[in-house]
């Protein structure tokens, strides 16, 4: 089943490999498993199909729970840049999955927050940039609320 997890995340039957990554994700939210295919699932990042990129964006955030290593830290500048990706909703997937992101990894909350505020959303149709501004708003609300959580833990 998980043999060349990269050639079934980029199938060209989409419900498949949609599927596929539904099962990664679900599974990545109670255990590590997957884990051992983060630099897999890395690798795709900057995949030429955006239904590829949404579904390595969850996948990637589900599994920064188990991110011990820190494998995140080389790539974090990499999944910012989706933000602001070519495809509008690639970018509010980029957006919804930063605030998993950041609950994993308080570390990058700082640097989330500000990828967000300095988002350059000019390139998108009206149709397309109120709903990815509503978008970081929640992202925002969740990992402000985060900080101030951690904050008054310490």
């Amino acid at each position: 089943m998980k043999d060349n997890v990269t050639a079934k995340l980029t199938f060209k039957d989409d419900k498949y490999a949609c599927a596929f990554a539904d099962k990664i994700i679900s599974e990545s939210q109670k255990t590590d498993e997957w884990y051992e295919y983060f630099d897999d699932f890395a690798s795709l990042l900057d995949y030429p199909k955006s239904l590829v990129r949404n579904r390595v964006l969850y996948i990637l955030a589900a599994n920064a729970q188990w991110d011990e290593e820190n494998r995140f830290d080389a790539i974090i500048s990499d999944y910012l840049t989706h933000i602001t990706d070519e495809k509008p909703i690639t970018a509010r997937q980029c957006v919804k999955a930063l605030a998993q992101v950041g609950m994993a990894k308080p570390q990058y909350i700082p640097r989330i927050l500000s990828c967000l505020q300095s988002a350059d959303l000019s390139k998108y149709k009206d149709s397309m940039r109120p709903l990815i501004e509503k978008d970081i708003a929640e992202t925002e609300r969740i990992l402000t609320t985060n900080t101030i959580i951690c904050s008054e833990k310490l």
